[in-house]
């Protein structure tokens, strides 16, 4: 078989699983019209596929360990494909949510083990490095891909195509997958099989995500209530995985600097990069007058930058510099691209006030590829799934973490300037700056953090989870 079809597999169903969190941002006027959504009620849209999705990652990667990770990847795929078209065919607003939700937990169980398969597949670390450019290229570019193409097919056919458009793609990735990946039986449920410990993990995170997204809907009280029983379930998950006899997530992949602070620095970065996508098409549509598909264009020399640097050159540099010298550096341009906008003005020109932001993002193209190889470095063969479980679900808590803590920040300083007489326009621009100045603060840190407790790669574990098999290409 070959291992780059593999790769496009895998590609593939990571874009599928990126794009479905925010083709739909675009189209919500629309679906709100359609279905008669109230205002609140609207935000469901979106948080019945993040929820599931972040809360059952670790849970879906360990499972793949356990019973195989191309079974948990075909299962999700074929999961997320009949709740895409229930997605399309939803005539009320209650049918649509549950339809996420089920969209949630197909992108979970399906996303949860990619990066397992991959680093298993791609032992060299050369070749590893040009695998993980090409896979981070398709993260990346996901979003702001998601953006255009939703106000496209809104605007010509209508929001329903969103969903369906799902439907062949998953399942030429189904047959695909059947081909191209390879077969494994994994280490069995004995190996494993904590049903207390999947409990509490389960519970604390989808509490946890549910937490942050609705961060802005819930008083202060009501979200400390759940933040805390939150932390609690999540520390009995840890005790159980200390004292049980088969944890569900051996505490060994804590031991190593490099995976555990390549998910801290993620948390970090991805807070801020992900707040960076969302806050700047709200600027330019609240602000600047944009319209949905001139925002989805105008953000689309980021996504050109950051895939054509995980693409063309990340793997390169990796290889040469190693891949802390290369996250370093693509954080120092982050941290350049917020302070830039630190600076925006109400009436801002593209050219000179937006698009040298878009250009300095590419450092995500530096940044996510290197974190992908850190933070699987030392992931051993019948721990690779658990790796990328947990190294998705960092993903996840910090891309909602970042949106709900920016989002609230902007709109504090907004209110408070619009109680003081400021015109809208002003009052909305300063809100934005202020959370740029948070975002670029999480990246300053995730620097020293990085800095401070990552360690180079080396050569040895970079091959560590396939280490005496050979797999055919």
């Amino acid at each position: 078989m070959s291992r780059w079809l593999a790769l496009a597999v895998l590609s593939t169903a990571m874009l599928m699983t990126i794009l479905d969190g925010s083709i739909v941002t675009v189209a919500l006027p629309a679906i709100q019209h359609d279905l008669g959504f109230g205002s609140a009620a609207l935000s469901w849209t979106v948080n019945a596929y993040l929820i599931p999705f972040g809360g059952l990652l670790l849970l879906s990667g360990r499972l793949g360990d356990l019973i195989g990770r191309k079974r948990v990847f075909l299962a999700g795929n074929a999961v997320f494909v009949a709740a895409s078209l229930l997605a399309g065919l939803a005539g009320t607003p209650e049918m649509l949510v549950a339809a996420r939700f089920l969209q949630g937990v197909g992108s979970a169980l399906a996303s949860s083990v990619v990066l397992g398969i991959l680093v298993t597949l791609f032992t060299d670390p050369a070749e590893r490095a040009k695998a993980i450019g090409v896979f981070s290229f398709t993260g990346a570019a996901g979003a702001s891909i998601g953006q255009v193409l939703g106000g496209v097919l809104t605007d010509t056919l209508d929001w329903h195509w969103i969903f369906f458009i799902n439907v062949p793609i998953g399942l030429a990735t189904i047959l695909l997958a059947i081909r191209a990946l390879p077969a494994e039986r994994g280490a069995g449920r004995s190996a494993g099989a904590d049903v207390a410990g999947a409990a509490l993990v389960t519970a604390g995170l989808m509490l946890g995500v549910y937490t942050v997204v609705g961060i802005e809907g819930h008083g202060a009280g009501q979200t400390l209530a759940y933040g805390g029983l939150s932390v609690a379930l999540l520390a009995g998950f840890f005790v159980r995985q200390a004292t049980a006899r088969t944890p569900l997530m051996p505490l060994r992949v804590f031991r190593s600097r490099n995976v555990s602070g390549a998910n801290a620095v993620q948390i970090l970065a991805l807070s801020a990069m992900f707040s960076f996508q969302v806050l700047v098409a709200l600027y330019m549509q609240r602000v600047l007058g944009y319209g949905a598909l001139a925002t989805g264009l105008a953000m689309l020399p980021a996504a050109v930058a950051i895939g054509g640097v995980s693409l063309f050159v990340s793997a390169r540099l990796n290889n040469r510099y190693g891949t802390r010298a290369v996250l370093l550096t693509g954080l120092v341009l982050l941290v350049a691209a917020m302070g830039w906008l630190t600076r925006v003005p109400v009436e801002a020109v593209y050219v000179t006030d937006l698009l040298p932001v878009m250009l300095l993002i590419a450092g995500g193209g530096l940044v996510l590829p290197a974190l992908t190889n850190l933070g699987m470095s030392d992931a051993r063969d019948d721990d690779a799934g658990l790796a990328s479980g947990l190294f998705n679900t960092t993903q996840q808590i910090g891309m909602a973490l970042g949106v709900a803590v920016a989002s609230t920040l902007a709109a504090g300083r907004t209110e408070s300037l619009l109680g003081e007489g400021a015109p809208g326009a002003v009052a909305l621009t300063e809100g934005y700056r202020l959370a740029f100045t948070v975002s670029a603060g999480l990246l300053a840190v995730a620097f020293v953090v990085a800095l401070v407790v990552l360690r180079p790669a080396t050569r040895s574990s970079a091959r560590a989870p396939q280490e005496g098999r050979r797999v055919p290409s």
